[in-house]
């Protein structure tokens, strides 16, 4: 493996970028060190959150527990499932998730039906909880997608924007490499590099700004409903994801076809979001008239 990743336009050379670090004999993956720290942060966010608008944040820590097993498990079921050509020929690997194959629409799934479980049992109010949990989803996710910098995967297409990222083609996978990609190879030093969209950059930067408008819902929109900061997620992110996902060289695809699953569910949750804030919203207003 060579290590380096360049941002040539930024001028930008990062060497020796690790996959993983030994830690008394045994190898940990960066993927996963990144992983567990979008988790904990997103959790810590989220118990803020519950705090600040007169919640019981252990209600939160209590979830975000379960809720971080449940949307692992559900999001790597989500990969493998749409990724079956593969894995059924490679029934061992279903579970090996250090080298990435985590879909944070499974992930997404799986925390949604833990969080209707939980608010059950709690007797919590569904949508007030999901208001206040979807701030750390969505760090998380900042987060998250960093994990895919260092696996080198997640990228696009070959670009020459501002953004583009030049990878060695001894450090990617042979069958994420397009033929536009390999007319642009570039050799610097002897080393042949690809270079391509920053997709996982993308989307971690999206959902900063996500991010940032959801806080503002949350604590300067005085007149707001339940469920309407999970709805402003799922239109913001799903509009971000639908523009993201058609740059990705790695897709998932709905079986038999060519179209990107995440980009028909994005599509989906966009549509459906705008929908129901609109109906909130008009409802809101009848209410006060």
């Amino acid at each position: 493996m060579n290590g380096t990743i360049r941002f040539p336009h930024l001028g930008i050379t990062l060497e020796h970028v690790i996959r993983s670090v030994h830690v008394g004999g045994i190898e940990i993956a960066c993927y996963g060190i990144v992983l567990a720290a979008a988790m904990v942060t997103g959790l810590l966010l989220a118990m803020k959150v519950a705090e600040k608008t007169g919640q019981n944040p252990e209600d939160y820590f209590d979830l975000g527990i379960i809720a971080i097993i449940v949307s692992v498990i559900c999001a790597r079921i989500y990969y493998v499932v749409f990724s079956w050509d593969y894995y059924r020929e490679h029934l061992s690997e279903i579970w090996n998730i250090r080298q990435g194959g985590l879909a944070i629409y499974g992930g997404v799934i799986g925390g949604v039906l833990t969080v209707w479980l939980f608010c059950r049992v709690r007797k919590l109010r569904f949508c007030t909880v999901l208001d206040t949990a979807v701030p750390g989803l969505v760090w998380g996710q900042v987060v998250g997608r960093w994990g895919n910098f260092f696996n080198r995967e997640a990228f696009g297409g070959y670009t020459d924007g501002l953004l583009a990222m030049q990878l060695p083609v001894s450090d990617v996978r042979a069958h994420e490499i397009t033929e536009q990609m390999r007319e642009h190879l570039q050799v610097i030093d002897g080393v042949e590099y690809i270079q391509v969209h920053p997709t996982f950059l993308y989307e971690s930067l999206w959902n900063i700004g996500v991010l940032l408008i959801l806080l503002l819902v949350i604590f300067r929109v005085k007149k707001r409903f339940q469920g309407m900061t999970v709805l402003m997620y799922f239109l913001l992110y799903g509009a971000g994801r639908f523009w993201i996902e058609g740059l990705r060289t790695d897709q998932l695809l709905l079986p038999g076809t060519r179209i990107a699953v995440s980009q028909v569910l994005s599509a989906v949750l966009a549509a459906g979001a705008l929908v129901l804030l609109a109906a909130g919203w008009i409802r809101e207003r009848n209410t006060k008239t």
